[in-house]
């Protein structure tokens, strides 16, 4: 993959020398895991604990990670809470109260919460829209008696 998008994405500032496409290949592949790994409020309260973001050099590097958020970066990311935990990062008040084990603790909980009723909510509907494309089929001409459903989700599906 050339990294060629963004100014500076292919240059070693440690060396001083342009990186190799291998080189490039390696540290989008870091950045990609360890961007992820934000996704994870555990390993937040880890980082927190050993005292990674009181380090100003870390806390640089947080802010570089942010061109994750663009979309041609955005896309290889399979955990995408991971940028809402970078943004908040980005914060000095939210990274101190990392240190206790009680907020991550809370921070997990909320994440599993959202993640159940996404789940619910999006089996809910494509229960919905299954059960009403079964009766659609077996009645063919509903669709010429009712014009506006014309296959999309109609208006009595609530999104609750």
């Amino acid at each position: 993959m050339k990294m060629t998008g963004l100014p500076g994405k292919n240059w070693n500032y440690v060396t001083g020398v342009p990186e190799t496409e291998d080189q490039q290949r390696m540290r989008f592949q870091v950045e990609l895991e360890f961007v992820q790994c934000l996704g994870n409020p555990n390993y937040l309260n880890f980082l927190a604990q050993r005292g990674y973001f009181k380090d100003p050099t870390f806390i640089h590097y947080l802010k570089y990670l942010i061109y994750w958020k663009e979309p041609d970066y955005a896309k290889y990311l399979k955990y995408p809470m991971c940028l809402y935990f970078l943004d908040l990062l980005q914060y000095e008040h939210f990274r101190r109260e990392l240190v206790n084990a009680q907020c991550t603790k809370f921070i997990d909980d909320q994440q599993i919460l959202l993640w159940q009723h996404y789940t619910r909510r999006r089996s809910r509907l494509m229960t919905t829209a299954a059960s009403n494309g079964t009766s659609q089929d077996q009645n063919p001409g509903s669709q010429a008696t009712n014009p506006q459903q014309n296959g999309h989700i109609t208006s009595s599906m609530k999104m609750t």
